[in-house]
């Protein structure tokens, strides 16, 4: 298994293209034995990859300082 680390916003962006590759490339990770590594939240871009892609039976980690799950809402379902 590949890890794969993303960064990407934590907002959706104002384009739906933007919310419909994010969900793709989870889609594609899971795929293709990937794990993905990426900022640990469940909002935005970087919570829609995460649920994507555990959502397609893959794997992903999430790395987040303590001090900013206070000002960002840390994902708990995560591998």
């Amino acid at each position: 298994m590949q890890n794969i680390c993303v960064f990407c916003g934590s907002s959706s962006g104002h384009n739906p293209i933007y919310k419909e590759v994010a969900y793709q490339l989870g889609k594609y990770l899971a795929a293709n034995g990937h794990r993905l590594i990426y900022g640990g939240g469940n909002v935005g871009l970087m919570g829609i990859t995460a649920d994507s892609i555990l959502s397609h039976g893959g794997e992903a980690v999430g790395v987040i300082p303590e001090f900013l799950q206070k000002w960002e809402v840390a994902h708990y379902g995560l591998t």
